[in-house]
């Protein structure tokens, strides 16, 4: 059995190791491979998806920059990726090649061990700053409001956020979006419980960059989550904790996704303690 992961670049993705670890306690025979391929190199994409169509790789996942351009090169979606607009696992059924998202629940799996967002912490007032608005962004969003938090979300790219806003119209009386700028970010005050990265800013090889603008506090009551999980802790994770404040990288929606896109391609729910075992030390 081939899997494996589309996007570029690759060299930080630490899927190969989980999924290697899922076939080994599974007992497949198989491998986890990486297609990294230019953006620019719609051929190279398109004859991927054809050798899926044959037979030739059982299973894909897609990350950055390919969440949202592959949908045309497949030939129908789950209903929770037609809702998010965004894809990140491919797989074949009845001689289809379907597009899945398994990113929305694992973030909001990974969410729910935050401390501050337990059971405990039901009654907290749900409000989140989503930075970002591409592929990832969608499927937070799309968790955050399924899950009845506001969310307010910045981006570089206002048309992107317009995008994304249309993409939820139905949640439109969850959502606001405000300027992606120190200013804008100032006023938040007290009012933003939860911040999210949902951009690559601050991934490897770049360590030194920050989504969050220099001089600028965070909110003052608010957790934060980078869903950059390498390396293990951004820059802007770093100055959150350093700042007083929880924080947590991507690693565990990382394993929830991966978990859940390997049951779609064998029908094995992998124990998260094996993944999570798998990445220790690294």
């Amino acid at each position: 059995m081939i899997l494996g992961l589309l996007g570029y670049p690759l060299s930080h993705s630490l899927s190969p190791k989980l999924h290697a670890t899922a076939l080994s306690i599974c007992g497949i025979q198989g491998s986890y491979e990486l297609f990294p391929l230019a953006p620019e190199n719609p051929d190279a994409i398109k004859n991927l998806c054809d050798r899926m169509r044959g037979g030739e790789i059982a299973g894909l996942n897609v990350t950055i920059p390919f969440k949202q351009s592959i949908i045309q090169y497949l030939d129908a979606l789950s209903p929770t990726a037609q809702a998010i607009g965004a894809v990140n696992t491919l797989y074949l059924h009845n001689n289809k090649l379907m597009g899945d998202n398994t990113d929305a629940p694992g973030f909001l799996a990974d969410l729910k061990r935050f401390p501050s967002s337990g059971p405990s912490q039901e009654k907290r007032e749900k409000r989140a700053l989503v930075l970002g608005a591409g592929g990832a962004a969608r499927a937070v969003v799309f968790a955050l409001v399924r899950d009845g938090w506001e969310v307010k979300i910045a981006a570089r790219r206002p048309e992107q956020v317009r995008a994304l806003m249309d993409q939820f119209s139905e949640y439109r009386q969850q959502l606001a979006a405000i300027p992606y700028n120190a200013e804008a970010f100032e006023t938040q005050g007290f009012s933003i419980r939860l911040v999210i990265n949902t951009t690559p800013v601050g991934m490897v090889p770049k360590v030194s960059a920050s989504p969050w603008p220099s001089g600028v506090q965070i909110p003052f009551q608010a957790d934060c989550y980078d869903l950059v999980y390498n390396p293990a802790e951004t820059r802007f994770i770093r100055e959150a904790r350093a700042a007083g404040h929880l924080a947590a990288s991507g690693l565990g929606m990382l394993v929830e996704q991966a978990a859940l896109s390997f049951k779609i391609w064998t029908g094995f729910d992998i124990f998260r303690e094996f993944l999570f075992s798998a990445l220790e030390g690294i």
